[in-house]
């Protein structure tokens, strides 16, 4: 992420900028998740309160589906204003780094698919979150070759772009399952 994020900035790809931000929406998510687990854990039992579990991972994945939201705006804003005012890009630094991405992005989708990945909503918050990533990885190294040997730079503002659409698309499933789950809505025939 980290990595993404500094490279991105240094050769002055959007795509890759996008990709790193996105990722730190990762991080975001994953802790709160973990600070969840830790509550749930912790006040399950407990006389005092009238603790649900399912609501609290509920929450947990509502709210990284929010922030993960505003990412997606944050980075089509920025692509936007790329579109306008395009920047020289260092291609091969960031094609190296988006490649490097797909392989992270690729493993930890692998990690993070499993039985329970449907029915717990932090662990389905996490494998969106990595499926979208892996996805704006592929459009990040898609536009970025196709930018350095074509010449197209506008293809990494449109990356960017594509990015924010897969992401916003993935919060908002993850906003209505998890709201759902947060507001006990009975189906209504």
């Amino acid at each position: 992420m980290v990595i993404e994020i500094v490279v991105g900035f240094y050769s002055n790809s959007m795509a890759l900028q996008a990709e790193g931000w996105h990722m730190s929406s990762h991080v975001f998510a994953i802790g709160l998740s973990w600070i969840a687990y830790i509550v749930a854990r912790k006040y399950s039992d407990s006389e005092y309160l009238s603790f649900h579990r399912e609501k609290l991972l509920a929450l947990t994945g509502f709210t990284s589906a929010i922030v993960l939201q505003i990412i997606a705006v944050i980075m089509v804003i920025e692509s936007i204003t790329r579109l306008i005012n395009p920047l020289p890009i260092k291609f091969n630094e960031a094609i190296v780094i988006a490649i490097l991405g797909l392989v992270v992005n690729s493993i930890s989708a692998m990690l993070l698919h499993h039985d329970h990945e449907h029915t717990d909503h932090n662990i389905r918050a996490a494998y969106l979150h990595v499926l979208a990533d892996g996805i704006t990885s592929l459009a990040a190294l898609f536009a970025l070759t196709a930018g350095m040997y074509f010449n197209l730079y506008f293809l990494d503002a449109i990356s960017g772009i594509i990015g924010s659409l897969v992401i916003t698309i993935w919060a908002f499933s993850l906003i209505k399952r998890s709201g759902i789950a947060l507001i006990d809505l009975k189906r209504m025939k």
